[in-house]
This record gives structure tokens, sequence and C-alpha cells, in this order.
């Protein structure tokens, strides 16, 4: 168990846009950042953060919280592995209770994997560095390819002896199951049928050196083993298998050394092979990932999409696959980035080319030969197709299908005109090309969704006809207030309703300097209101106990106690107003009212109109009373006029003119 000390030295240490900026591209917006949700494929920011409420607010997939909070939802975090997460990140030391055997059998399923992923990339590296065989095979074969001992060490190279089970004896020894070591694909388990207990155990990656592969957080979630041997029946790379923790169509390799690279440059660099990373990197050019061998996928993009809208494609000079990866880079245009391709001389790679040159003479010929893919492409396949009459056309056709993935209009129309004088065909031809593609796409996108349309047409009907929700929203901004405002001490002119000579009833001002929450909590427990919301009034209670309890009240570390869905909650609550920021509805002329009001009257008359909205709910309670029973209602038509002229009075003090 993490000791308390330490949770609360950590979320005072921990800065929430410092966290989330080594995940998402932050852009400076007012006294806030935005970025794309990291949870959403989006073309538009819709992801907040806030430093001063150091709470984050994503509104298109409706999550949000602290720092604690990102952590868990984006890299799948328990709440003990977030907050050693940010204790490693703030060089904070960890005070750690022994845990209980049951609390040690209660570590969920994939946090055993991890752990086994971590305890194996700490074996291959131990046997790198310090066995006779590891070095003399792994090490030396990792200084071939010219590679530092600092390299190796921050990549966390190692080496898996020839050995059978060596690493699965070592890790069982160690305390490890066999059942985690099977499902992370480290150690091939071959059962015996008849005789369960004689099952075979072997080691995937035996004589192979090792390439862990981690997360945009730094965990490991797999391998990648090269074999140095020339058996030509083992294929030359061997990565782990598909788990709950790896998946290899979403993660790019290198991704946890390049982030804040990718960002700084606002570009990314996306090569074939672990050892271009690596050898880029130790070159000076840490912007750079790989895709491992996989064909690109969209999540893959995401990932750096998050972080930059730019994408450098390199290829070897002499890659046999060249026109089938183009292909598939329309998937990046798709997500509306800005894609450039290189390739080396003839014979080169990202590796050997960074290996043999200076990292200047490297920066000026990415510079100087990268161009952009559409124009890339076009001139490939025009050399291909020649004086072909056939394959110029399918070739025209190749190219103005990737322009209509691109989701930007001019930057379509941009391309069409570049097309044109490559190709030496006429705009108004591709044009018309383009709108028969496009024509296409929307018929087939009609016909998916159209057994759905339906549905949706319902749905929106019903939405359009819902009203709002007084009291909720009400409720509401009383928590936010209690947030913002609650230890703030406010000079309130409180209400008391008396009769005045004539018999009248009138509310009549009384000075009154108090706090915050103890006028709201005074004024509600007066009119016995309690919330309707069932989250509300769980927050409303923990949030005024700790407002009375703790004279140093501060948002973030009273979410810390909170479990997650209330966290969640109380984020949209102080986030609402940044709705406005990412729809930029100044620019359209469209002016939100500020908050100018002073908090006291903010207090006073959020109160007053929740206690006009009950007013007018029990009246009209007591009215569907009378029709239901119309013999003798005196009493209750005498209190209806009472409510009434409470609610003339309240309305009154709100300045509100009443039908």
């Amino acid at each position: 168990m993490i000791g308390k000390s330490t949770i609360d030295q950590v979320y005072e240490t921990a800065r929430l846009e410092e966290v989330i900026g080594d995940f998402v591209q932050l852009k400076k917006s007012g006294s806030n950042f935005k970025g794309l949700s990291p949870f959403t494929d989006e073309r538009s920011p819709s992801f907040m953060v806030s430093p001063v409420k150091q709470i984050w607010k994503d509104f298109s997939s409706g999550k949000g919280g602290n720092v604690v909070a990102f952590l868990m939802e984006h890299e799948h975090f328990t709440y003990p592995e977030a907050i050693k997460y940010l204790a490693k990140k703030y060089n904070i030391e960890i005070e750690e209770t022994e845990r209980t055997d049951e609390q040690k059998q209660e570590a969920n399923e994939r946090e055993s994997m991890y752990l086994v992923s971590e305890y194996a990339q700490e074996y291959f590296s131990n046997v790198l560095w310090e066995s006779e065989l590891g070095k003399a095979i792994g090490l030396s074969y990792f200084k071939e390819r010219g590679f530092t001992d600092e390299t190796i060490k921050k990549f966390n190279l190692g080496y898996c002896l020839d050995q059978w089970d060596g690493f699965t004896i070592a890790a069982l020894e160690k305390g490890y199951q066999l059942n985690y070591l099977d499902k992370t694909g480290l150690t091939i388990v071959k059962e015996d049928v008849s005789n369960p207990n004689n099952s075979k155990k072997f080691d995937r990656f035996k004589a192979r050196v090792m390439f862990p592969i981690h997360s945009m957080s730094g965990r490991v979630l797999g391998f990648g083993g090269r074999i140095l041997t020339n058996d030509k029946k083992a294929a030359k790379y061997l990565n782990s298998p598909e788990s709950d923790i790896y998946h290899k169509s979403k993660v790019l390799y290198g991704i946890y050394y390049a982030k804040q690279a990718i960002a700084k440059e606002d570009n990314c660099y996306l090569v074939e092979g672990y050892t271009d990373v690596i050898q880029m990197h130790q070159r000076g050019l840490e912007n750079v990932v790989a895709s491992s061998g996989t064909a690109l996928t969209p999540e893959q993009i995401r990932l750096v999409n998050r972080l930059t809208k730019n994408i450098t494609v390199l290829f070897d000079g002499d890659a046999a696959g060249l026109r089938a990866s183009l292909r598939g880079i329309d998937l990046i245009l798709e997500q509306g980035m800005n894609v450039k391709v290189c390739t080396f001389p003839e014979g080169e790679d990202p590796d050997s080319f960074s290996k043999n040159n200076s990292i200047e003479e490297v920066q000026d010929y990415l510079k100087n030969n990268s161009k952009d893919f559409i124009q890339f492409k076009a001139n490939l396949l025009a050399e291909e197709a020649a004086d072909d009459p056939i394959k110029r056309a399918d070739t025209v056709r190749d190219i103005v299908n990737s322009i209509s993935k691109i989701p930007d209009a001019i930057k379509r129309e941009i391309y069409i005109q570049e097309c044109a004088n490559i190709m030496k065909v006429s705009e108004g031809v591709l044009f018309s090309t383009l709108a028969q593609i496009g024509k296409k796409n929307q018929t087939d996108a009609s016909k998916n969704v159209r057994q759905e349309q339906k549905v949706f047409d319902v749905v929106k009907n019903e939405a359009a006809v819902e009203k709002v929700d007084v009291q909720y929203e009400l409720e509401r901004k009383i928590i936010e207030m209690l947030l913002l405002y609650g230890k703030e001490e406010q000079q309130f002119e409180d209400l008391v309703l008396k009769e005045n000579e004539e018999g009248e009833l009138i509310l009549e001002p009384e000075s009154l300097e108090i706090k915050v929450y103890e006028k709201i909590f005074l004024d509600l427990q007066e009119d016995e209101i309690e919330m309707t919301n069932v989250q509300f009034r769980n927050i409303y209670d923990v949030l005024i106990a700790a407002l009375n309890e703790k004279e140093d009240f501060a948002v973030n570390t009273f979410l810390s106690d909170l479990d997650q869905e209330m966290v969640s909650e109380i984020s949209s609550i102080l986030m609402e107003e940044e709705k406005y920021v990412l729809h930029d509805w100044t620019r359209k002329e469209i002016y939100p009212k500020e908050k100018t009001t002073v908090i006291a009257q903010l207090v006073s008359e959020t109160i007053l109109t929740l206690r006009c909205f009950l007013i007018k709910k029990r009246m009209h309670s007591l009215q569907k009373n009378t029709e239901n029973n119309p013999e003798d209602n005196r009493e209750t038509l005498e209190e209806i006029m009472n409510y009434l002229q409470l609610n003339n009075l309240l309305n009154k003090k709100l300045n509100r003119v009443l039908s």
C-alpha cells in the first residue's frame, strides 16, 4: 500500500498540463490549454486542460478528472500504478507499506501481465550485460550495429540465451506464474493432454536479441526479438503475440522516447524497423517512431496525431514494397495530417544513413529530399506509367483517390492543381473525377447508415422536445459555487419574512458576513431542501464535510480522496464554461456572458431561484389535489395563496416580471 504522505506529495507536485503534455499536443488557449481528444477520432480540439483548477475535460467522450484520472483512463492504470508513475516522473520517493497476501492476490490480471513483462525486460538486459554469452553474442551484435552503451541501456535492449527454457525457469523461480508467462507469450506452453503435469515449456525468444516495446507512458507491453543465426526455418524478427496488454496495431515502437521531441519539433519521422529508430535517436533525431513491420493502422496514426499534424515517412532506397506502402499512407491523409515522403539513396536505409553521416548531414538530407506526399506519388506513378495511356489513366485515378481522402477542401483543390501540372491533365477532368469519387463514397456511406437512420430520427425528435431540467441545473450550479468559492467569506443580504403594520408579508433584508459554504448549507437546511440528483447529493455531503473540516481546502487535493465517478462529474461541472472557448463563438459574433456578478449575488440569486422553483412545484402539486378532490379544499387554496404571495416577493427580489 502506498502511504498517504506519498499520495499527498504526488498531488501537490504533479502538474496536470505537464503530464498530459507527454501524451497530447496542447496549445495555449487563454488561461487553459486545448488539444485533440486522446479518446476519440476527431479533427477539431475538444480536449481542455485547466492548470489553475488542475482538471481536464474531454467534451467529445464526456470523460474528465484530475491527473490520476487521466492516467487511469488513457493508460488503463490502476490507482496505485498512476501514483507510482507520477512519483517516478517527479522523483518522489514512495513510502509503501507491506501488502498482505490477500491484497497481492487481488492484483488484476493486466497488472500481473505488466509485472511479468517488466521482469522479462530486466532479465534480458541483465543477461546482455552480466552473462558471458550475453556479452559475447548479444552485446557484440548491438555494438556492431553502432549502438553505444548509453543507447543500449536507454532502450533497455537485451538478449535471450540459446536455451530451451532458461528464462521460463528463472521467472518461475522468482514466483511469476506460468499462466501469465503464457498469456504474455514469453513462454510457449504445450499441454500434455494425458498428463497435464508433464506439459512442456519453451522460451519464445530463444537465442534472440531483444527489443522491448513500450507504451506511450513507458510500460513494457511486449517484445521484438531478432535471431542472429542463419536458420532459414526461423523468422528473422519475432514479435510478442496479441494479448490483453499488447495490440501491435495500436502501438508504435519508440513512441515513449519520441513523444516530447515530436511535440517540440511539430513533426514525426515514421520508419520501418527497430534499429532505424534507435540509430536515428542516437544520432540526435529523437522524433522518430516505427510501425515495426506492420501495415500502418488508424490507431497508430492517431497516436502521432495527438502530438503533431505533420508526419514524414522515410523509405529505404531499394524498398520493394514502396507502392503498397504508399497505399497504406492514404490512411494518414484521412486523418487530416500533412504527409511528406523521403527516400534514401539506393542501398541505404534510415539506420545506415544515420550511422554513416553527421547529424547536420542527416538533417540537411531530410530537409532537402522530403517531398509532399501527393507530389511524390504523382512523380513515382507517372514514371511507372511512362507512355502507356491505360496505365496513365489508372495512375491519375489512383492519385485523385488519394486526394479525395483529404478532409480539407482547400488542400484538395491545391493538390488537384499540382496533379494536373505533373500528369498533364486538365483540372476540369480531375475535379470531375474527384466529384465522382466523392459521390460514390457518399452513396456507400448512406447505404451503411440507412438502417440506423430511423432510430436516429426517433432519438433526434425526442431530443428536440426535451425540456431543460431546471432543478438539475440549479443543483449543479450550487455544487460549482461550493467548489470554486466555498471557503470565501462574503457579505450577504439575507431576507427575513415578516409582517408589516398592515399585516402583509414582506421580505426584510439583514446583512450577514459568512463563508459561502456556510450560507448555502444554512439556507438549504432552513428550507429542508435535499438535492434530488443522487450524484449531486453524494458530492454535496462530502464537499460540505471537507469545507468544514479543512482550513486549507483545495479542489485538487479534495479530488484525490474521491472515486473516479465523482471526479469525472466534478470535472464536468468545473469545465462547463470551457465549451465557449472550444467553439470559438466570439469569432462568430456570439458573445457568452462573462461571470461579472459578485460571488455573494451569484449565490443569493441561485438559492432564491431554487426556492422559487420549488415553491412553484409545490403550488402545482396543491392545485392538482384541489382538482382531484373538489369538495373541501379551503385550506389548500389558502396554502396556495400564501405560496403565491411568497413567490411574488422572491421574484420581485430577483427583479423578475411575473405574468
